[in-house]
């Protein structure tokens, strides 16, 4: 079912079934979608905050399993415990957004578990990925300035063309990750664990600089 141009204000999903609904340029302020089904839900353009207002909307233990959300304003918005195997955000506005506990993994068994989640060209800047798992995903062409990433394993990602923060780089793992076209400032390699990470040439002076190392053109 497709809903265009729709308004919705202190509007209560929670709990409800809106599994393949497709919404398209419709505003969404103060909305609860805790413990909604969001399967395969698509969101175009869609507003969830309101111009001014400081809350966005609710997403706590929703099921957002494949939820595609694209060219959206989520800036605010609480994804607290949130299932997002398979989510999809192209050029979403998500910044200050809480991902705490939320899970981007599917856990066969005690020890084995694969991650699924495209969060591409996204402004991330202040939102908590605190302790989360995001392995293995394009997660490219992001600002991630002034995130919280404590504890979080975005190892084997895609993160080319991201925008970090200075004293990020200690606080997630990042091992076998695309860092092409980062700028590294503040990324300290005797402190960092960077086995398998790719670099372009010209990163290596920014590296290198941490160590004191002058790095001359031939």
């Amino acid at each position: 079912m497709l809903a265009t141009n729709k308004t919705y204000i202190n509007h209560d999903f929670s709990n409800q079934d809106l599994k393949d609904m497709h919404f398209k340029q419709c505003d969404f302020y103060r909305c609860d979608f805790n413990r909604a089904d969001l399967t395969d839900v698509k969101f175009n353009e869609c507003n969830f905050v309101e111009q001014g207002i400081d809350d966005g909307c609710r997403f706590d233990y929703a099921n957002l399993r494949d939820a595609s959300f694209k060219g959206c304003r989520l800036s605010m918005s609480s994804f607290i415990g949130a299932n997002c195997l398979g989510i999809e955000f192209r050029e979403c506005d998500l910044k200050g957004a809480n991902f705490s506990q939320a899970r981007f993994e599917n856990q066969i068994s005690r020890n084995t578990y694969f991650c699924s989640a495209y969060i591409t060209g996204c402004n991330l800047s202040y939102a908590n990925f605190a302790g989360v798992r995001i392995e293995k995903c394009d997660l490219f062409e992001n600002r991630w300035s002034g995130a919280n990433l404590q504890g979080a394993s975005l190892t084997n990602s895609d993160l080319s063309r991201s925008e970090f923060s200075e004293d990020a780089w200690e606080q997630f793992q990042m091992q076998g990750c695309d860092l092409t076209h980062t700028e590294l400032n503040g990324l300290n390699i005797r402190r960092v664990r960077l086995d398998g990470v790719k670099i372009c040439d010209w990163q290596q002076e920014q590296l290198l600089d941490s160590l004191g190392v002058i790095v001359l053109p031939s």
